[in-house]
């Protein structure tokens, strides 16, 4: 078998923390005065070494660094702000509600949440400096996200070179290249990554489209292979499972560009691609594709609005992964299966989603939801045109669904891989399977 090798927090990417600080906190719990001190460099620094410094040091990205105590102390009262409101690390899967086993969850742990509030509440004290943990050690070189868990990638695509311009409004660029491939390969992970510094500014969105030769001898769109957005990381396909790329295909990209007040000359984007080992075949395929949700996003000013997808596949099938997409006025989206059985659940809620940040939440391997043949996909998105929305440029205007930067979007991304009726079974039975041995265990350690 092929471990999808998944470990720790290894996928905060290198465009992190540039969000905005919101203001606004939670209520805080002091430290008892029998429990030791809580100090930055015994209690405070290995929190933030794991979870914060991979943009907030120098060279990166984050418009602060968190490398020293005098770094941290500075921004003490605004970290507790967005730690306590789970704004940072910036993931917006909602805490208890729905599926909450994620692989590569960026979110902190309550009991860090609550150390670092208690911290700053208690004056943010330095503590010994022989506590302090080694500093980190940071690649000097722009990094493929997933490569700390697959090493480099085994094959890289590139778009042909495009020159972005200082000043001007939204633009698309769609050239088709070749895969280069000298063989059919099954893939098991993919990413799509803009330049750096400059390009990571100015793509608003890339996808590398899949084209397929038909039996006429013509090029058809067949899928997407991954997507970049603001935030995303990549995408790993399940071990049982893969994406097949043809020696004789082509990719589309799709490159939607927006000028930020400098030139970005030849920008080229990037598809990262690591192979399944030669002559392994997956049971099963996964697919990634845009599931749109229908209806008007008229957003009067100071108004709401809510649309709304369903899906219903002809077979079983597995939901790896689901991604919203919208921009500054999409605040919530929810996904929801109703089972042939009228059974319902609510499998994922976004409530604060935030644009500049697109998140792929990728399920665990015994969590990803198992549809029967059948089940209805209920997509839901919720957006917010009001003053009390912190991203939106201008609440007294009218916004509406459109392909621009400043329109609206409305649509999920969903990674499905699509079973058998055989199989669908087989996974039910393994995975009651292996929960039972989970219970007795946990019954037999009493």
């Amino acid at each position: 078998m092929i471990s999808s090798g998944y470990s720790g927090r290894t996928l905060l990417p290198a465009l992190l923390c540039a969000a905005l600080l919101v203001p606004g906190a939670l209520a805080a719990q002091s430290t008892n005065g029998d429990e030791p001190e809580i100090t930055f460099t015994r209690d405070i620094a290995p929190i933030v070494q794991e979870n914060c410094q991979i943009c907030h040091r120098e060279s990166s990205v984050a418009p602060m660094s968190f490398v020293t105590y005098r770094d941290v102390r500075r921004y003490a009262r605004r970290i507790r702000e967005q730690v306590s409101r789970r704004l940072m690390p910036p993931y917006h899967l909602d805490v208890g509600v729905g599926i909450q086993d994620i692989k590569d969850d960026w979110r902190l742990d309550q009991d860090d949440i609550e150390t670092i509030v208690a911290w700053v509440d208690a004056g943010s004290p330095e503590g010994d400096p022989a506590d302090m943990p080694p500093p980190a050690e940071w690649p000097d070189r722009q990094m493929w996200q997933l490569e700390h868990i697959l090493g480099p990638p085994d094959h890289v695509i590139k778009s042909k070179p495009f020159t972005v311009p200082a000043e001007g409004g939204d633009t698309w660029w769609r050239p088709r290249v070749p895969t280069g491939l000298g063989e059919d390969r099954w893939v098991r992970a993919f990413e799509t990554r803009p330049s750096f510094p400059g390009g990571r500014q100015v793509v608003h969105h890339a996808i590398p489209r899949l084209l397929r030769l038909d039996e006429e001898g013509d090029y058809q769109r067949v899928a997407s292979l991954s997507e970049y957005a603001m935030g995303k990381v990549g995408e790993i396909v399940p071990a049982d499972a893969g994406r097949l790329l043809k020696s004789n295909d082509m990719i589309e990209w799709d490159a939607h560009y927006y000028p930020m007040g400098y030139e970005v000359p030849d920008d080229e984007v990037e598809l990262g691609i690591w192979f399944h080992e030669e002559g392994y075949t997956p049971e099963f395929e996964q697919d990634l594709r845009l599931y749109p949700l229908r209806g008007d996003i008229a957003l009067a000013p100071g108004g709401t609005a809510m649309t709304q997808g369903f899906k219903r596949w002809d077979h079983p099938v597995r939901l790896d992964s689901f991604q919203p997409h919208g921009h500054v006025h999409l605040h919530a989206m929810s996904i929801r299966a109703i089972y042939p059985d009228g059974r319902e659940e609510l499998i994922s809620m976004v409530t604060d989603f935030n644009a500049r940040w697109h998140h792929s939440y990728i399920y665990g391997d015994d969590s990803a939801p198992l549809l029967p043949e059948g089940t209805v996909l209920v997509m839901t998105g919720w957006y917010d045109n009001t003053e009390d929305n912190p991203l939106n440029p201008d609440a007294e205007i009218w916004y509406a669904r459109g392909s621009r930067t400043t329109d609206e979007m409305s649509h999920a991304w969903l990674a499905v891989t699509h079973l058998t009726e055989e199989g669908y079974e087989r996974l039910v039975e393994e995975r009651e399977a292996r929960a039972r041995v989970v219970s007795d265990g946990s019954s037999g350690s009493r």
